[in-house]
């Protein structure tokens, strides 16, 4: 019998939403007549359900800048992005972020997990989070610049 490698799970930590930027990998665009406004009311009345996946954005040299891209979670970030403009969040707000190194990432791939998904097991998830109180978690050093 072989041994099975085990798995390791993706880092995730607090980012300040100022330190997110839309990747141009993301491939969903807000098409006309769909609103952002849902979304956004929604993340104000019961908060950021699921973590947004980001990557670090890197100079030149392969070195962290500070700076993360969203690959997926578009929709997400432009309702948050609604929200800072309406001035109902701050801008250093932190958002909770899986932090994904590689580049097995893709709007496509979050859509086929998202398609494999109960809907009443994600409002029973839901429920059963909404009563617990936010924390943050520190994550990189990158963040504290």
């Amino acid at each position: 019998m072989t041994k099975q490698q085990k798995i390791t799970l993706s880092a995730s930590c607090d980012i300040p939403f100022n330190k997110l930027m839309l990747s141009q990998s993301n491939v969903r665009h807000v098409k006309a007549g769909v609103s952002i406004e849902e979304p956004a009311e929604d993340i104000a009345r019961r908060t950021l359900l699921s973590s947004i996946t980001v990557r670090p954005v890197l100079d030149d040299n392969g070195a962290e800048t500070g700076m993360f891209s969203i690959p997926a979670g578009g929709r997400r970030f432009r309702a948050l992005e609604l929200l800072v403009k309406q001035k109902r969040m701050n801008k250093t707000a932190l958002v909770p972020c899986i932090v994904r190194m590689d580049a097995e990432v893709t709007p496509r791939a979050t859509a086929r997990v998202r398609r494999l998904r109960h809907p009443p097991d994600d409002s029973a998830r839901a429920a059963r989070f909404s009563h617990r109180s936010v924390r943050s978690v520190s994550c990189s050093a990158t963040l504290q610049a």
